[in-house]
């Protein structure tokens, strides 16, 4: 079909461009495969009761499949379907005929990769499956893959890492049908499964799929065990942290830490109410203190706007703080004058006196030793 030229060009539209893939990016994925074998070492994580004999598609070729198909954002078993079609998956999973020409049964033919069914059986496997069983004889080894997931991060790391802080949370993960498992959530406000994942920076050491009928930290213990055990037959010597949001401030998990031998420590946010501000009020001071200076921007530790006039004196750019005594000592400067106060104990009164005086654009901000308190935000009000 020839359309209106362009210039000197010619546009001409043709419909026999062949075999045509709009997933040719998997075969950056292929290459990564092939320098670091990972496919290759979790298919080595199942045991494959089949019969080779009759058999078409191998344990690795099921385990490329269905990774690289998730890598290129198909999620659901019924996309390889279609996906069975394309040439470009044929390559991913290491078929010798990637176009399917040469299978065995003339329906077949033209799809070199598995179906949806084989890809379920896959999946759903019971852990008790043998030889013996008719359909479903693939079974993966949990613990098997705990550790490989530790071993590819270990193994990315220069050296052996002297600590290692776990990050702990949970995510949605919607649900469009009425599939098995389908709960409504109240805090995504959609119908959704309650994934649990724990990541060490980039790299992910657990991805647990679970109902959303449950709390967000439910077995968030065992899941530890796992991780934390692995962790210690690589880097015995490792400083463990757990950190994770006040979603996970049960007392189950912080007793579980604190009963390991060496210990694992953990960093847990608390839900704030009025009372516990009230009787923290001289700790949080203190650490914004220390926070501020560091150069730190006030935006970043000031939290609320009572306690907002403490930071800004502080951590001000107009402040002037001894940096070289800070530096020193790691605190407070030591020099001070006799009319300076130190910030050891700021009660809640004082907190209210500071900012409903700085509310007025008056400045009644306790000293710091070594630093001014003239401090524009705090003169000028909030």
């Amino acid at each position: 079909m020839v359309f209106q030229q362009l210039g000197r060009r010619e546009v001409i539209g043709q419909f026999d461009g062949g075999m045509i893939s709009s997933d040719a990016g998997g075969l950056v994925l292929r290459e990564v495969e092939r320098c670091f074998g990972i496919l290759k070492r979790f298919a080595g994580c199942f045991r494959d009761y089949r019969d080779p004999q009759r058999t078409e598609h191998s344990l690795k070729s099921l385990i490329r499949q269905r990774v690289y198909g998730i890598a290129l954002g198909y999620e659901d078993l019924s996309d390889h379907d279609r996906l069975r079609h394309d040439v470009v998956m044929g390559v991913l999973c290491e078929k010798s005929d990637p176009t399917g020409a040469g299978r065995a049964r003339k329906r077949d033919r033209g799809k070199a990769i598995g179906g949806k069914s084989t890809l379920n059986r896959l999946e759903l496997t019971p852990k008790d499956a043998n030889e013996k069983s008719r359909y479903k004889k693939i079974v993966a080894n949990g613990d098997q893959i705990d550790d490989l997931m530790v071993e590819v991060y270990i193994e990315a790391q220069p050296i052996a890492p002297e600590e290692v802080v776990l990050e702990i949370d949970a995510t949605d993960d919607i649900v469009y049908g009425k599939q098995e498992g389908r709960f409504f959530h109240g805090y995504y406000g959609d119908y959704c499964y309650l994934p649990l994942y724990a990541f060490v920076g980039d790299i992910p050491l657990w991805a647990q799929l679970r109902t959303s009928d449950q709390d967000g930290a439910a077995g968030v213990v065992p899941a530890l065990e796992a991780i934390v055990r692995a962790i210690r037959k690589r880097c015995k010597r490792a400083r463990i942290i757990v950190r994770a949001d006040s979603g996970f401030c049960r007392e189950q998990l912080l007793a579980w830490c604190e009963r390991q031998v060496p210990v694992v420590y953990y960093c847990v946010g608390l839900q704030k109410n009025s009372a516990l501000i009230e009787r923290l009020a001289t700790a949080l001071a203190q650490a914004r203190a220390r926070r501020c200076l560091t150069a730190a921007p006030t935006s970043t530790c000031c939290a609320t706007r009572a306690t907002a006039p403490i930071c800004s004196a502080i951590g001000c750019a107009s402040a002037r703080p001894l940096r070289s005594s800070a530096r020193s000592n790691g605190l407070l400067p030591s020099r001070r004058t006799s009319s300076e106060s130190e910030i050891v104990g700021v009660s809640s009164r004082d907190l209210r006196r500071i900012s409903q005086s700085s509310m007025r654009g008056r400045s009644t901000l306790p000293s710091v030793r070594g630093w001014s308190t003239t401090c524009p935000a705090a003169e000028g009000g909030l």
